[in-house]
């Protein structure tokens, strides 16, 4: 399994995909830590940590509607 894992990442369709995921942007997280100077999380614990990205995502969300309006 691991020698055609080693062939399809070396095949030309493979060097192709892995270029293409180097030039993507990171969408809405790139935005985030770039343009609303989120940079790490402060909360510890799971469940504080999925509350506070989820909050993040909340302004996010609210900021670009506010845009559209």
């Amino acid at each position: 399994m691991h020698q055609e894992v080693i062939k399809n990442l070396e095949s030309i369709h493979g060097a192709l995909l892995r270029m293409n995921r180097s030039i993507q942007a990171e969408g809405t997280f790139g935005i985030m830590k770039n343009d609303r100077w989120y940079k790490r999380i402060i909360r510890r614990g799971i469940h504080s940590v999925k509350l506070e990205v989820l909050l993040v995502a909340i302004g996010h969300n609210l900021y670009k509607y506010q845009k559209k309006r």
